[in-house]
């Protein structure tokens, strides 16, 4: 069981930035996934959870269309730490953030329901 813990959520102007961090523990470091993906999603208020962007085993990055450009994901060496620079933050990202791994490729990274292990989420709220 891997436990998520996100941080670094807040609120700020449009086109303000912001750090999410997410911990994660029962990851054995010392070992090599053959497949693990890590991802970020978001739930703005009255809408469906969305995906973010993910990072896989190789560090090969996905992105949603609506942030390219102005989010990324990136995580520690040993894998156990996944962040979200967020640029240009517009209203329409606000939401509550939501970190997400599973053991296996990235492939459909977007599908939430495909990953088992979640954080509790955290906080961005984005006006104008």
């Amino acid at each position: 069981q891997v436990q998520l813990v996100e941080s670094g959520g807040g609120s700020v102007q449009a086109g303000g930035s912001l750090r999410l961090s997410c911990a994660a523990s029962g990851l054995a470091i010392s070992t090599s996934y053959s497949a693990l993906c890590m991802a970020w999603f978001r739930q703005p208020p009255g809408k469906e959870r969305e995906g973010v962007a993910a990072i896989g085993t190789a560090g090969t990055k996905s992105y949603a269309d609506s942030v390219k450009g102005r989010f990324t994901i990136s995580r520690d060496f040993t894998k156990t730490t996944l962040y979200l620079q967020m640029n240009s933050l517009k209203p329409e990202d606000t939401g509550i953030y939501y970190c997400a791994v599973r053991f296996l490729s990235c492939a459909s990274w977007y599908v939430a329901a495909d990953f088992r292990d979640w954080g509790q989420g955290t906080q961005v709220t984005v006006s104008s």
